[in-house]
């Protein structure tokens, strides 16, 4: 048997151990250097400064749409509770002044009558008082001018218009007239002693004031 001399050699067999470790070596060096670049990347890309700034841009856009419903809604409701106050204002300023319309609109209607019931009162009091009490036709004729003048000053009261006849009460400028003052101690001053010419008053307001002598 022949015997190679190479593997035998020592020499040759310590520059394939030296020759391995080597080739071994610089392989781990290679796979050292292709996995560090890939957790470098990863890394890099967690860490990026945009990605961390984009969560709290879209919080503020929610925040700010959510304030901007707030306002309008509270915008609206304000205009919703004005529209419903002037609403509201123009209903009872309707009804008020149907209401003014119903109770004045006979105002022109009952200065008229006024005049009339005038008449039939100074008829009645130019009269002599035994003229009156006479029995016969004329009183007839008398008991009937007097039932007139009842029935128109009932007929006016029905329409909302009242006499007034202020003898003894206190002086309202606002339904009476003062014609004259007297001394009258047995009574406060401004209290109305004489009535001239009586007033009427339609509803709350004056439709003629009645002419009247106050007390000083």
């Amino acid at each position: 048997m022949t015997n190679n001399g190479p593997p035998n050699d020592p020499h040759h067999s310590r520059q394939i151990h030296s020759h391995r470790p080597q080739g071994g070596t610089h392989q781990a060096e290679q796979g050292v250097e292709k996995v560090m670049p890939e957790g470098s990347a990863r890394e890099t890309t967690s860490g990026s400064p945009d990605a961390a700034d984009t969560p709290p841009s879209a919080a503020e856009d929610v925040h700010e749409a959510i304030a901007r419903l707030v306002a309008e809604n509270v915008d609206l409701k304000d205009r919703l509770l004005r529209a419903l106050a002037d609403a509201e204002n123009v209903r009872r300023r309707s009804e008020r002044e149907l209401n003014d319309m119903r109770q004045y609109a006979v105002t022109k209607f009952a200065g008229d009558m006024v005049n009339v019931a005038d008449n039939l009162e100074r008829a009645m009091s130019s009269l002599p008082a035994e003229l009156r009490d006479n029995a016969g036709p004329f009183k007839t004729f008398v008991e009937g001018v007097e039932l007139t003048e009842k029935e128109l000053l009932r007929s006016l009261e029905a329409h909302g218009v009242k006499r007034l006849d202020p003898a003894g009460s206190r002086f309202d400028p606002h339904f009476h007239e003062a014609m004259f003052q007297v001394q009258d101690p047995s009574v406060p001053s401004g209290t109305v002693t004489t009535v001239v010419q009586p007033g009427y008053a339609i509803g709350s307001r004056s439709l003629r004031s009645a002419k009247v002598g106050v007390a000083s």
